[in-house]
């Protein structure tokens, strides 16, 4: 995934595709093993964090970055 991001190639799906993998393994590890979790349930919110970033990157920063451009 590293060199997807690197790349740029096709940037959007990429970070539809991060963000679904974030939720998706920080739901099971809620679900299942909170307890092997750094910050245990808080974990939780490094992930929001992380998706806000993720999305704030490619769709309102980007967005903006062409505009400017154009």
């Amino acid at each position: 995934m590293a060199i997807w991001v690197l790349s740029k190639f096709k940037s959007k799906l990429n970070a539809i595709t991060q963000i679904l993998i974030v939720v998706t393994m920080n739901t099971l590890e809620f679900i299942l093993v909170p307890d092997l979790l750094l910050w245990g349930r808080l974990n939780s919110l490094f992930a929001l964090l992380f998706i806000g970033l993720v999305y704030y990157n490619e769709f309102v920063l980007n967005k903006k970055l062409i505009q400017q451009t154009a």
